[in-house]
């Protein structure tokens, strides 16, 4: 291990002594249980190691804060994915259902494929959804987004690229 990487380790240590329970307590009170807030805690030291970063001791609570709302948005919104796909699973005819497995590797996927769309911009997210999901055609997602429609194009095709790892049996 490198200085640098040492360093950085004993300041990530030292910011978790000083501030996990309070940011446990934080957590806890947005999600309404300890066990989520716990996760959520363990991810915002593990997101900080990865980044490399840790915030100077004045703005530290304000750091975590701010990567703590994120990180529970992003929570909110993958149980609410999972609660769609789950629902959409029960509407179906049992005999057709797929199994466990195949459920758990879909949703998987498709929390992987909402994350990897959440980093591209949001007019590339926004067309990409318009046009799979709202059936929009290219000019009227350009009208709606008020860009060109090789924009659009350009758009849907990234987002449809960012996608694909996720999707392998479907082409961009």
């Amino acid at each position: 291990m490198d200085k640098g990487s040492f360093a950085l380790r004993q300041q990530l240590e030292q910011l978790y002594v000083e501030h996990h329970g309070w940011l446990c307590g934080l957590l806890r009170r947005k999600l309404g249980n300890s066990f989520d807030a716990a996760d959520l805690a363990h991810d915002i030291c593990i997101n900080l190691l990865r980044k490399g970063y840790v915030p100077d001791a004045a703005d530290c609570r304000r750091h975590l804060t701010q990567i703590a709302k994120g990180m529970v948005i992003d929570l909110y919104r993958r149980r609410k994915l999972e609660t769609a796909y789950l629902d959409d699973l029960k509407q179906r005819d049992v005999a057709l259902a797929p199994s466990e497995e195949v459920r758990a590797l879909a949703l998987e996927a498709l929390v992987q494929a909402d994350a990897a769309l959440h980093r591209q911009p949001a007019n590339a997210r926004e067309a990409l959804l318009l046009h799979k999901l709202g059936g929009m055609g290219h000019r009227a997602i350009a009208s709606e987004l008020k860009v060109s429609v090789s924009s659009v194009e350009k758009y849907i095709s990234s987002a449809m690229r960012t996608c694909q790892p996720f999707y392998p049996d479907h082409g961009a």
